[in-house]
């Protein structure tokens, strides 16, 4: 089959360039504020599915669910592009400090080029694995399963899908509501129900996320149950054992994490290599059908073209980092190449968990440069940017294909669109970026404000991401010895147990933890766990009790109480920025 007419056409490629925009243009804003990036997927789908059938209302060409998908894909590679903004920001809060001798101010140009050729190399490099993730271990990702699922509910209609509909309606009511109190009136609903005045500052506590919540029932009791048990190590024993042994200085998030992300980090990375090397036939073999299949005649994004444009672009990149940033070629081909292992672990995490570990992965980047190229923060910086870039441009290219494989999307098509707008996204950091910064400042002491502009500035972008990926180069700087005590031991151990879990979990039995999910419940605050394992316990209820019920209604259901938050999330920061709200 080659590039579907009834999907890839002009109307649906230029309101996916509207759509790529609008969400480029916003995302920065709101990730700078937030701290973290909203799932876009469901947002860009609505957009999608209320832009085309307008567009079809006045031409009377009906629109087709394929399209909307289309269109879904164009927002959510801009987003993706224009999430990296966390890494400009790192730069500059790392410029600011004079002590560090730190030159790397690139210029508006130079970070459209930098972000385009790495978040298209992402792209290319994650078309191969989608039979694998997809089709063959057939995970849950989500964010494109509710974009999917959603998209399919709406193109039925209410005739052929009253129930999917309604249930669709009654979660979107719910996230929105919840998501409007708490963030518009956090007097009146906090975002957050902590245990107590001991455990706050690690946050621990329940959050009132219809996100989290509905992520939960779609990935499943299994998974959530094992970043429950994650999360009850990481956050309510771990803590205090370390600051009884003088480990860490005291039981806070930001303090505790510095150590724990080196178990749960070594327990991430094994855990997935091993999967993948258990799996390495079927990999093969996937290679193999591909690099047979019609150049013209088939689905896929022919295997020819990923490996021609990804030499093409690595090369490129090699070249823009050597004379951008002074990074040498040897150091831009060891980040590619450990940036491609690591895409392979992330997506399986992002798949299992719907959380992108890609600051995680970053920061592992960060440490092995350490080792590699001592005391250039420099290199660590612009290596750990582009791996997070690459990343982030292939896992989530899986949401798509997940949301695809839900309404029978061409999957080239798909591919296509990701490449186009996956430079839009880059495009919007480049103009958006450094307005915000001369409006509002970055980081906690709001560096870089205009002057004229410093008393009406608001509350600053605060950036947590950018101020952690800084801050791990500046402490790495100063060699391993800074390291938190027995920090590397405990990421060897966490390491060899990974692999034990991944092997046993293979060869006894399907009910043991997974090692990624294991990993992301100490990495992510327990706040946002403990929602996620209740969805997931609320789902295995369901399904116990009302097996045909939960079937037919838990994914619209959940789809609408991610869709709801996504909504406002996204909403509310920009109402902010405008002063009407």
């Amino acid at each position: 089959m080659a590039v579907s007419a009834a999907e890839f056409n002009g109307r649906s490629l230029a309101v996916g360039l509207l759509v790529a925009a609008l969400v480029g243009l916003a995302y920065p804003y709101i990730v700078l504020r937030l701290g973290f990036g909203p799932t876009v997927s469901v947002v860009s789908a609505f957009l999608a599915f209320l832009l085309l059938q307008g567009i079809a209302f006045v031409s009377g060409k009906s629109s087709n669910c394929r399209e909307y998908n289309l269109v879904q894909t164009a927002g959510t590679a801009s987003a993706q592009s224009a999430f990296m903004c966390v890494v400009w920001a790192a730069f500059d809060l790392l410029n600011s400090k004079p002590e560090l001798g730190l030159n790397l101010q690139p210029t508006p140009l130079q970070v459209f080029i930098w972000m385009t050729l790495a978040g298209m190399l992402g792209v290319l490099l994650a078309v191969p694995l989608r039979r694998h993730f997809i089709d063959e271990e057939n995970l849950p990702f989500p964010d494109g399963t509710a974009a999917g699922e959603t998209l399919k509910i709406l193109d039925e209609g209410s005739l052929q899908a009253k129930g999917k509909l309604r249930m669709l309606g009654f979660g979107g009511a719910i996230g929105a509501l919840s998501t409007w109190l708490r963030d518009g009136f956090p007097a009146w609903l906090p975002e957050t129900l902590f245990f107590g005045n001991t455990f706050k500052p690690l946050h621990v506590g329940f959050s009132l996320s219809s996100l989290s919540f509905g992520s939960g029932l779609i990935i499943g009791m299994r998974v959530t149950a094992a970043m429950g048990i994650g999360a009850l190590l990481g956050w309510f024993v771990l803590p205090f054992v370390l600051l009884r042994q003088g480990w860490i200085p005291s039981a806070t998030f930001a303090e505790t994490l510095k150590w724990t992300m080196w178990p749960a980090t070594g327990l991430m990375v094994s855990g997935g290599i091993t999967a993948l090397l258990l799996h390495a036939r079927k990999f093969a073999n996937t290679f193999r059908e591909l690099s047979r299949a019609p150049l013209l005649a088939h689905d896929e994004f022919p295997l020819a073209w990923v490996f021609i444009g990804s030499l093409g672009l690595a090369g490129a990149l090699a070249l823009v980092q050597y004379f951008f940033f002074g990074v040498a070629f040897w150091e831009s081909a060891l980040a590619i190449g450990i940036s491609i292992l690591l895409m392979l672990v992330g997506t399986r995490v992002l798949g299992e968990t719907n959380w992108a570990p890609i600051s995680v992965m970053a920061n592992l980047v960060q440490a092995l440069f350490a080792f590699f190229s001592p005391h250039s923060i420099a290199t660590n910086m612009v290596a750990s940017g582009m791996s997070g870039s690459i990343a982030g441009g292939g896992e989530h290219l899986m949401q798509d294909y997940r949301a695809g494989k839900i309404v029978g999307s061409n999957n080239r098509s798909l591919t296509f669109m990701q490449l186009l707008a996956t430079p839009v996204g880059a495009l919007a950091i480049s103009i958006v970026y450094p307005l915000l910064k001369a409006q509002h400042g970055i980081g906690p002491d709001k560096f870089g404000i205009a002057p004229e502009l410093a008393h009406a500035s608001g509350a600053g972008l605060t950036s947590p991401i950018s101020v952690k990926w800084a801050g791990f180069a500046e402490l790495l700087l100063g060699g391993f010895e800074r390291l938190p005590p027995y920090a590397l031991h405990a990421f060897l151990i966490g390491a060899l147990l990974g692999a034990f879990l991944t092997l046993t979990q293979k060869y006894v039995s399907d009910n043991i933890p997974s090692a990624t999910s294991l990993a992301l419940g100490v990495l992510i605050p327990a706040q946002y766990i403990l929602p996620m394992a209740l969805g997931g316990l609320c789902q295995y209820a369901w399904k116990q009790q009302y097996p045909r019920q939960e079937a037919a209604l838990c994914v619209p259901l959940a789809s609408g109480l991610i869709v709801g938050e996504a909504l406002l999330a996204l909403s509310i920061p920009l109402l902010h920025f405008l002063n009407l709200f």
